[in-house]
C-alpha cells in the first residue's frame, strides 16, 4: 500500500549540475523531500519515487546533457499522484525505451519507469524537454 501525502497542491524544484553527483544529488533531496510531506522513508511510494528520480536524472545526466546546462527537478503532490518531472536542455532528443538485452547492463531504466510509473511521457519546453511520470499516491 502507498503512503499518502499529506500536503497536497505542494511543490518542490531544483536545479542541479548534470552529473553523476548532481543526479544522485536529486534522488537523495527528493526522497528527503517526500518524507517532509508526510511519505516515510522506505515505503512503497517513496522507494518507487526514488528509483524514477534515478532513472530520468541519470539520463538527463547521460542522454540530455548540453554543455554548460544543469538539470531540473520538479515534484508536484496532486490529489492522489505524485508528479515527477526531470528537465534538460536537450530539446531534440527524446528518451525512448530500448529492447531488452538478456545480459545488458545497462538501457532498463525506461522499463522501470514505465513498470512502477501509473504514466509517464515527456513534454516540449522552451529550451529542452521535461520527461515526466506520475505515481499514484492514495490507496
Amino acid at each position: 500500500m502507498n503512503a499518502e501525502i499529506t500536503l497536497v497542491g505542494a511543490e518542490f524544484v531544483q536545479r542541479f549540475s548534470a552529473t553523476r553527483r548532481g543526479a544522485r544529488l536529486a534522488r537523495r533531496l527528493a526522497v528527503h523531500q517526500l518524507d517532509e510531506w508526510g511519505v516515510p522513508y522506505g515505503s512503497e511510494l517513496s522507494d518507487d519515487a526514488a528509483v524514477i528520480v534515478s532513472e530520468l536524472a541519470a539520463n538527463a545526466v547521460l542522454h540530455g546533457l548540453v554543455a554548460g546546462r544543469d538539470f531540473e527537478l520538479r515534484l508536484v503532490a496532486l490529489a492522489g499522484t505524485l508528479r515527477i518531472e526531470v528537465s534538460d536542455a536537450r530539446g531534440e532528443r527524446g528518451p525512448e525505451p530500448q529492447p531488452l538485452r538478456p545480459g545488458a547492463e545497462s538501457g532498463y531504466g525506461l522499463h522501470l519507469v514505465e513498470a512502477l510509473a501509473a504514466s509517464w511521457g515527456v513534454q516540449d519546453r522552451g529550451v529542452g524537454k521535461t520527461v515526466w511520470a506520475e505515481l499514484t499516491t492514495a490507496p
